[in-house]
């Protein structure tokens, strides 16, 4: 990975300095005499949320466990640190997350910022397991937020950058448990008419990968808790699926060494939840990503809308993912006061074709209210993507109240939060 460029290497950065401070103290003296600045963490955004022509920093320094709070069942956390060496850290306490993304090797605080996810009609994105945060501000004071104080997180566990430097998170944790995975497939997108939320809701993590090649799911990853006992539909058939023999990788053609392990072999929670296995690095420069958040109850129509345009799609497409995440109270998260479905994909990487294909995807998807992923690529206008966050003008007045000289922010931020 070149220093300048992101995890893909579709994005170059224009800071002109990069800092990797080691302490609290040492982002705080880089933040005050900054003019411009904004934090990295795994490079893992496809646009330029995490840009700016001046002063970029990195927390990878920063990535230790601060505290494990066994009473209260909370994780302090400084905010470099990766979800693989938490996960492992939290598992060897008893302790687990109630949810984790496709790959381990994204940090907390970068997840957290943009609503990153897993799966679960239950499980809420990774930012509402956030209890309080430690920012350092535009001034290089550093500031508290608490879910025990008001309501300073819902505003600010998905900050997108624009509020200050993360350095420390508490997290709320779980007791650990443990996960087997089946997978199934060819199942007829015909069967989500009737049975989306029986699909979506068989296990603890549910995620339908296609190709759109055909009005099919190629593939259906259910990741079940075991202690919730063996599950009773674990036939040779689910919905017109049938159950793999093998491990299989979600993209077709790939081998499957590198995914979480399947076959109902039972394992650790973060070694099942991820569809890729902790000790493998993903390679970078392959791919493109875009995602949308649709509300659960428009999932059928709008996999349908998606499915009108399989021939420009499909020849640009590694893979296609569908997951459910549940509602939240974050006032920038997609999933605001709504169970959502999102529609992820992962694009070979052709930006230009590509850059032609997303408007008729967002289109198609307009009348379902669909909202993209702040880190992944859209070419959604701004006041369609604002209008789409009802509590956007709250979360402007956080921005001007802690930042309003703008430090922290950069022209995608402008864009897409500060333009009239």
């Amino acid at each position: 990975m070149e220093q300048n460029r992101n995890w893909a290497g579709n994005y170059k950065y224009s800071a002109s300095e990069l800092h990797i401070p080691e302490t609290t103290e040492q982002v705080s003296e880089i933040v005050t005499r900054s003019r411009q600045i904004k934090v990295l963490g795994t490079r893992h955004s496809f646009n330029g949320i995490a840009d700016c022509s001046e002063i970029q920093l990195s927390l990878e320094k920063l990535n230790r466990v601060i505290n494990l709070d066994r009473e209260n069942h909370r994780v302090t956390v400084e905010g470099g640190i990766r979800y693989g060496d938490l996960c492992r850290y939290l598992d060897k306490q008893g302790y687990a997350l109630h949810n984790l993304a496709s790959l381990p090797h994204i940090t907390v605080a970068g997840a957290c910022a943009t609503a990153t996810h897993g799966s679960g009609v239950r499980n809420g994105n990774l930012a509402t397991a956030v209890h309080s945060l430690e920012i350092v501000g535009a001034d290089g004071d550093v500031m508290q937020f608490s879910r025990d104080h008001g309501d300073g997180v819902n505003g600010t566990a998905v900050g997108l950058g624009g509020l200050g430097v993360v350095t420390k998170i508490t997290l709320d944790i779980i007791p650990a448990f443990e996960v087997s995975q089946y997978v199934y497939e060819n199942l007829p997108l015909k069967k989500l008419e009737d049975h989306f939320d029986e699909i979506t809701s068989a296990a603890y993590s549910v995620s339908l990968f296609t190709d759109w090649k055909e009005s099919r799911f190629n593939q259906v990853w259910l990741k079940h808790r075991t202690a919730d006992g063996a599950p009773h539909w674990m036939g040779p058939e689910f919905f017109g699926a049938v159950r793999a023999t093998g491990n299989v990788h979600p993209v077709p053609g790939y081998t499957a060494e590198n995914c979480s392990e399947q076959m109902g072999i039972p394992g650790p929670w973060f070694e099942r939840l991820p569809h890729f296995r902790m000790e493998f690095t993903p390679s970078a420069g392959e791919e493109l990503q875009s995602e949308y958040f649709v509300p659960r109850q428009f999932a059928y129509q709008a996999l349908c809308a998606i499915d009108h345009l399989r021939e420009h799609i499909s020849p640009l497409l590694f893979v296609s993912e569908v997951r459910t995440i549940a509602e939240d109270e974050l006032w920038m998260s997609p999933c605001y006061k709504q169970d959502s479905v999102a529609i992820h994909f992962t694009w070979k990487p052709y930006w230009h074709d590509v850059q032609q294909v997303l408007p008729m995807i967002e289109e198609r998807l307009s009348p379902f209210a669909a909202i993209p992923h702040w880190a992944k690529l859209f070419t959604m206008q701004p006041p369609r993507l604002q209008s789409l966050y009802e509590r956007l003008p709250d979360f402007r007045k956080l921005l001007l109240r802690y930042d309003p000289e703008g430090k922290f922010r950069n022209p995608f931020l402008n864009d897409y939060l500060m333009a009239d």
